[in-house]
Parts: structure tokens; C-alpha cells; sequence
């Protein structure tokens, strides 16, 4: 037993390889601490593993689309945008990692390593104290420990490195960052811009910032990445390295220093508590394989499994001291989960600029900042929502016809109208009622119980949607815009794929998991950094703001850990 120990020891171990954990590999290793990354999923390589990367259409057996009896098989991921032939590989299939929706909750995953970091829509704002202090100006939910100044230094660190594409657009509401050049938008883009922002002096329309190398810097070439392609092909892994994934950023960058171990088909069962000590010693894991179970030590441990097997991994881990989970000592745990409200679009068409189209591919469009009950509480719901907005123009082909007229046809087109589109990302209020729990008596493969998932929409949400569907309305019509038409998908939560809480952070203990340090208040050793630890979800695209927060904790984390020894 002391020789396995020996073998087995760390000086950090991250559970998770995705956007966060990657992170705090790459802040681990930068400072010379001999670091476990563990992975449920299998490996994925850069450039190696991305079969379909520079697959024509015509290589695909179905043109892209998926088969029934897969969809049939797997009928929550394949609600998903990008669940398609092209990408498939990289996405959980619903009947090999069961769940249970108490309900309805589409929990969308990806276990390799790199996680949903090959997946993401790659948006990246960052947060705001309009953000930071919702909670505490409204009363629901706790009030977040850390405020916009406590972070903004570490959105700069991160976004150095990722690289970010953005204007310096000078929002109170959407702080500004350090920022590769910006593609263009559109011309009817620009003009729905022109005509907001006049006509309304508290809404912006903006360049969508989003992590594309838009002109790489020396940093990004160091990492072996180059300029973006335009190809939109994100989900295939991109060869080039023009996003940023772990696979072509974080990950390589900790192989480099020679003090990564990373260990895939690694399922965790639980964080080791010593009651004796005090403190976490270690990770429990089952080879996903042979079933097996090892163990690791190391003095500190980040969780950074993905937000929701975040909170199944801190149930499942029980000691004597903490019965109920990890930390738990409130019964807090697994509660106050919350997501995004994606399910409102809006839909239109423009007959102006009849000499201009749309040339070639974007991986972004333009963006609208919240701007509901920013300054004062305005509306009879509660916190905001932000939009995309887009424009194209399509050529119109006729399809009538057999033989020669049909093919006449689809070779006489002609461009019409422009088309517009928008939908919305609302922010959701979590509530003590908005749970994940273990299942009592269903396990998976491994022996792990089930998650059991239990949140939904409530009336904040209707009245939410509500809104932007009149706001957006009105804004398209003093735009021109006809045609107009709102749609509500009826999604259920989960496809947003912005789960976040269940550990959140706060100030006191009694209230909250995690202190502004993202350390559990009861287990000072062990620290959560991805999606778990939001205490509320604002509006913007959650990851940026998971890597900063996660270089932050390394940072701290090793100054602590240089204390003790």
C-alpha cells in the first residue's frame, strides 16, 4: 500500500479536461506542480483525432444528416444545433450515460478529453458588476463575494492567451477586453445597429466577440495555432487551431512543461475526505475500462467536470464528516441550479440594400447587450436577456419542372430580400427548488448513481420571453424590417447547454459552497472553478468567465500551498 501511494501521488489533481479543468492544467503546470488531469471520456489529440475535419460534403454516407435510427436512439443530443454526421463522435449518445429527468432537462455532454471545448459556440463577453451585484440588488439568490475588479485582471490574462476577436465598444454592461482585430459585420447589420442605437439610447448592437484568431499574436503561434479560416466547421476540431479548445491550447501548453499527467477513460467516483486530517488527500476513479478503481493524492484538488457532474461527483463523495456530499454542510448542495433561457427567436426580412450580399462565412454575428432593469427594476420580471442578431440574403432557385427545365431552373436564380433573425439568451433566477440529486436506486455502468435532474421555466421566465419577443418586435418594425415573426422553440432547459450552480460561491458558509476564492467553505483544499460555482447566470456566455475564475483559484491555490510547505 505505501509503494501505491508513493506511485500515485500529485502535487494538484484536476478532474476534467474541458475549458476550465484545461485551464487549471496549464496554470499547474506553468508553475512547476507536478499535476493529474483526469478524464472520463477518451483521448482526443489534436489534428490526430478529428476524422472529419476536411471531409467534403459528398464524403459524408448521409450529406451531414443523421440517421433515424441513431436519432431514435439518442433522442436528447440529437436536439442538439451541432449533433450532426460531421461531429456525432464527439457527443455523449444518450443510452450509454443514462440520467434521470424528474423533469424534462436535455443534458447534453461530451466526454473526451477537451470535453464541450470542441463543441462551444465560442462567444465570449465579459461579466459586469450589473452582473456581480444582481443578486444582492434584487434579493434572490445570494449575493456573489467577488465583484467585477476582483476578476478583471484575470479576463485580461485569459484572453491574452485564447485570443479574443472584438471592438472596443465602451459598455459599462459589457466591460471591454484585450482584443484581436474584428471582423466586419454585415451592411444590413451595421444599419440595424445605426438605427438602435438612435433611436434608443440605452441598446447597443454590436460585434459579436468570440475566441477566433482573428490576426494571431506571438503568444497564439507559440501554441502551434493559427489565423482562423473561416471555414465554419468548428465542430469537426479545427486543424488549424483557429478557436481555442483545450486540445489545440491548454492541453499541449501543460504537456509542454513535462509536469502533466493526463489520464483519460478515467471515471471519478469520489473526492477522498480524511476525517483525522481534516482535509481532502485524494480522488477515487474507475478505469472506464476494466472496471478497475485506483486512487491519487495530492495536496489540493480542483473539480472541473462540467457543472452538473461537478455536483454528482461532490454527492457522491461521503465521509463520516460529511454524510451528505463534500462541503455540504448547509444541505445547499445540488441546489440553486440555474441555466439560460434560449427558447424565444424572431424572424424578418429587409428590401434594402438590394447591391450588397452577404460574401463568404462568419464564425460570429452581431450581439445585443442586456438592457432590461440594468439601472433601475423596470419590468415585472426580474434580470435580462441578451440577443444575437444576424443578416444574409439567399439566392432564390426554382424547383419546378423534370429534365431540362429543372435544371433551367436552379441555374436562373436570383437574390431575395435580406433575412434577419434573432433569438434570446435570458437569464434564469436559480431557486432552492431547481435541484440535481442522486438517484436512490439507478446506477450507471461504472456503479455511480444516476443524476437526478430536476428543474424548469417558471413565471419570471414567460414574462421574460414575453418582452423580448415586444421589444425585439418594435425594434425590428423601427428598423423596416416586415415579415416579422416570433417563434418560441418550447425547448426544455438544458439545450442551452449553460447549466450552471448547484456550488455556488457566496459569502457565508451558511448560505453558500464555495468562498471568493472558489474554495469549499468546509474543505479548504478542494476548489471548483467550472460552471458548478456560478451563483447566478446574467446573460453572457458563461466560459470566459470560467477560465478566469479557474486561473484566479491556481493562483491562489499555489501561494497557499507554498504557505504549508
Amino acid at each position: 500500500m505505501g509503494d501505491s501511494i508513493k506511485n500515485n501521488r500529485f502535487d494538484a489533481i484536476v478532474i476534467g479536461s474541458g475549458m476550465s479543468g484545461g485551464w487549471a492544467a496549464k496554470e499547474f503546470t506553468e508553475k512547476g506542480l507536478k499535476t493529474l488531469v483526469l478524464e472520463r471520456g477518451r483521448d482526443v489529440r489534436h489534428l490526430k483525432d478529428y476524422p472529419t475535419t476536411n471531409m467534403m460534403p459528398w464524403e459524408f454516407e448521409h450529406r451531414g444528416e443523421i440517421p433515424l435510427d441513431i436519432r431514435e436512439a439518442s433522442p436528447v443530443v440529437s436536439r442538439c444545433y451541432a449533433f450532426r454526421e460531421d461531429a456525432m463522435h464527439f457527443f455523449v449518445k444518450d443510452k450509454e450515460h443514462p440520467y434521470v429527468q424528474e423533469k424534462p432537462f436535455d443534458w447534453i455532454r461530451g466526454y473526451q478529453v477537451g470535453g464541450k471545448s470542441l463543441l462551444w459556440a465560442r462567444q465570449t463577453q465579459r461579466w459586469s458588476d450589473f452582473d456581480f451585484e444582481g443578486p444582492a440588488r434584487d434579493g434572490f439568490a445570494t449575493d456573489w463575494p467577488i465583484r467585477y475588479k476582483d476578476l478583471s485582471a484575470w479576463y485580461s490574462y485569459v484572453e491574452k492567451f485564447v485570443g479574443i476577436s472584438g471592438n472596443k465598444d465602451g459598455l459599462p454592461n459589457l466591460p471591454d477586453g484585450e482584443f484581436l482585430p474584428a471582423l466586419e459585420l454585415s451592411c444590413v447589420e451595421n444599419y440595424f445597429k445605426d438605427t438602435v442605437e438612435k433611436k434608443y439610447k440605452d441598446r447597443n448592437i454590436i460585434y459579436g466577440r468570440c475566441a477566433h484568431l482573428t490576426e494571431p499574436a506571438p503568444i497564439h503561434l507559440q501554441q502551434g495555432r493559427a489565423q482562423c479560416q473561416k471555414r465554419t466547421l468548428c465542430q469537426r476540431g479545427c486543424p488549424f487551431g483557429g478557436y481555442f479548445s483545450s486540445n489545440a491550447s491548454t492541453i499541449p501548453w501543460a504537456e509542454k512543461t513535462g509536469f502533466l499527467t493526463l489520464r483519460p477513460y478515467s471515471v471519478v467516483h469520489s473526492v477522498i475526505y480524511d476525517d483525522k486530517k481534516g482535509k481532502a488527500t485524494g480522488v477515487r476513479v474507475i478505469d472506464a475500462n476494466t472496471k478497475e478503481v485506483f486512487e491519487y493524492y495530492a495536496p489540493v484538488i480542483f473539480v472541473n467536470a462540467g457543472a452538473l457532474n461537478t455536483n454528482l461527483i461532490l454527492l457522491n463523495s461521503v465521509s463520516a464528516r460529511f454524510p451528505h456530499g463534500l462541503g455540504n454542510d448547509n444541505g445547499l448542495l445540488g441546489k440553486f441550479v440555474a441555466f439560460h433561457n434560449y427558447r424565444g427567436h424572431i424572424s424578418g426580412e429587409y428590401d434594402g440594400f438590394k447591391d450588397s450580399t452577404t460574401d463568404g462565412r462568419s464564425p460570429t454575428s452581431a450581439y445585443i447587450p442586456r438592457f432590461r432593469n440594468l439601472h433601475r427594476q423596470e419590468t415585472d420580471f426580474l434580470r435580462g436577456y441578451a440577443a444575437g442578431f444576424s443578416a444574409h440574403r439567399y439566392f432564390n432557385r426554382g424547383t419546378e419542372g423534370f429534365g431540362t427545365k429543372l435544371k433551367d431552373n436552379l441555374f436562373s436564380s436570383e437574390l431575395g430580400p435580406w433575412h434577419v433573425g434573432s433569438h434570446m439568451m435570458g437569464e434564469t433566477i436559480p431557486k432552492e427548488t431547481s435541484t440535481v440529486s442522486l438517484s436512490p436506486d439507478k446506477k450507471d455502468e461504472w456503479g455511480m448513481p444516476q443524476l437526478a435532474i430536476n428543474m424548469s421555466y417558471d413565471e419570471n421566465d414567460e414574462k421574460m420571453l414575453k418582452d423580448f419577443f415586444e421589444q425585439m418586435t418594435e425594434m425590428y418594425t423601427a428598423a423596416g424590417f416586415t415579415n416579422i415573426k416570433t417563434s418560441d422553440s418550447g425547448q426544455a432547459p438544458g439545450l442551452d447547454i449553460h447549466e450552471m450552480g448547484g456550488v455556488r460561491m457566496g459569502k457565508d458558509p451558511k448560505t453558500s459552497l464555495l468562498n471568493k476564492w472558489n474554495q469549499l467553505h468546509a474543505c479548504t483544499n478542494v476548489f471548483v472553478t467550472d460552471g458548478a460555482c456560478m451563483t447566478s447566470t446574467s446573460t453572457q456566455n458563461p466560459s470566459l468567465t470560467y477560465m478566469a475564475l479557474t486561473a484566479r483559484a491556481v493562483d491562489y491555490a499555489v501561494a497557499q500551498l507554498k504557505k504549508t510547505a
